[in-house]
């Protein structure tokens, strides 16, 4: 069965990586007879304690050579989920998209960079409660924008002033623009058809007392197409609408007339 699992993965597998641990586990059961999946006899297959190990990759093995597929609906079978923590994927999808769209200009981007401590103990002088911004873009050095993803749900309910953003995310942001000195703060979400057709600033605010912008924004990561685009925008144009001035960005129009 192990072996009929093997060369049938082999066959479908467009991995590199994955073909060569296959060909390494094809070496191992090299002497053992090859058999067609439809003769394979699993009625005759008994799991115990002794073999109980083999258990998960008995059941993966059927799965594959019988064609199976999973669904989210019930049934008899059992199968395997893969789980995928969304809030650091989210982040890592986000980051590494927004350092490549921002390659070539005059802004460098930080991902889960900066990290200074909120505190510092007063005789030890020992830093407490370190940060770690989610994306930190700078401009000949200074930050002037931090960006942070949140793998939630906002609304834009119109009873609702605060979109359901989380109070204890703003506090967050109002830390990083203490420590971080940015101008510019962001909280981004994932975009979903309740908020509207249009993505990137949903609301824009100015903390009280200082200058310093702190907007909530949404990106539409189920559409791909010109992802590198739509984040520059949310990054170039929208830091004009920021910062109340109008100005040319050349970084931005090098890309968009291109």
């Amino acid at each position: 069965i192990m072996k009929a699992a093997v060369l049938s993965l082999s066959r479908t597998s467009r991995s590199t990586a994955n073909q060569q641990r296959l060909r390494e586990l094809a070496f191992v059961y090299a002497d053992i007879a090859d058999i067609d999946p439809s003769a394979l006899r699993w009625d005759d297959v008994v799991i115990d304690r002794t073999n109980r190990r083999w258990q998960e990759l008995l059941s993966m093995a059927r799965l594959f050579l019988e064609g199976r597929y999973q669904t989210t609906t019930g049934g008899a079978g059992r199968g395997t989920a893969l789980l995928f923590e969304m809030n650091t994927l989210f982040e890592e999808y986000v980051g590494r998209l927004i350092s490549r769209a921002l390659a070539g200009t005059d802004m460098t981007v930080s991902l889960q960079g900066g990290r200074l401590f909120c505190l510092s103990a007063e005789m030890t002088e020992r830093g407490l409660f370190q940060t770690k911004p989610d994306i930190l873009i700078r401009r000949a050095g200074a930050v002037v924008h931090v960006i942070d993803t949140k793998w939630k749900r906002i609304s834009s309910r119109i009873d609702d002033p605060k979109q359901g953003v989380s109070q204890g995310d703003v506090y967050q942001m109002m830390a990083y623009a203490q420590l971080y000195g940015a101008p510019r703060l962001t909280l981004l979400y994932p975009h979903h058809s309740g908020l509207g057709s249009e993505e990137l600033v949903l609301a824009r605010n100015r903390i009280t007392g200082h200058d310093t912008i702190l907007e909530t924004a949404s990106i539409d990561v189920a559409n791909g197409t010109n992802m590198l685009d739509r984040l520059r925008r949310l990054i170039f144009v929208s830091e004009a609408d920021a910062t109340g001035v109008r100005r040319e960005n050349t970084a931005f129009e090098q890309y968009t007339s291109g």
